[in-house]
């Protein structure tokens, strides 16, 4: 007998898990770092040799390191998601799966690019919350917590869509 809300509750629990290892553990400092870039708001990246001069960082760089970051992320979701269903008997259908990892992949990059007047910005502005977006002190960043928010919303849907036809053994 299949129990759906627990399939789903399995499916999202460890989508959630990969999601977090994949998106502060697995993402480079330099993915981390680019992924905004634009060739109008370049990013500037040091080393530790005081004699080397910045690498610049524009419009493609950040296009690529959010690609990147988002193909690692999704990886990430996919082996947690992938293991845990194994060891808990869960059959995923792969098509249900497939289209899930692509959904979380696709919100992921437009959430993560992060340029001025981005999506999540444009959000937060249009849904009064500019001023949470844009806070950053008292330990607090805005931002990242309406980026966690958004992304938690979408692991959502992708959960509910990995588990359309799921099974257990």
């Amino acid at each position: 007998m299949t129990h759906r809300p627990a399939l789903f509750a399995a499916v999202l629990a460890l989508g959630r898990a990969g999601s977090n290892v994949g998106d502060h553990w697995v993402q480079s400092d330099y993915c981390a770092r680019v992924k905004g870039a634009t060739d109008a708001k370049p990013v500037y990246l040091t080393t530790d040799d005081p004699d080397d001069e910045p690498t610049v960082h524009g419009t493609s760089d950040g296009i690529k390191a959010c690609a990147w970051h988002c193909l690692t992320y999704t990886a990430t979701q996919a082996l947690a998601v992938g293991a845990g269903a194994r060891v808990l008997g869960i059959r995923l259908h792969p098509g249900a799966a497939a289209a899930a990892l692509a959904l979380s992949f696709v919100t992921h990059y437009a959430a993560d690019r992060r340029v001025e007047g981005g999506l999540l910005e444009t959000l937060a502005e249009k849904t009064g919350k500019g001023n949470f977006w844009r806070l950053a002190s008292h330990g607090i960043n805005g931002a990242y917590c309406l980026d966690s928010a958004w992304h938690h919303g979408w692991e959502t849907a992708a959960a509910l869509v990995a588990t359309i036809g799921a099974k257990t053994r």
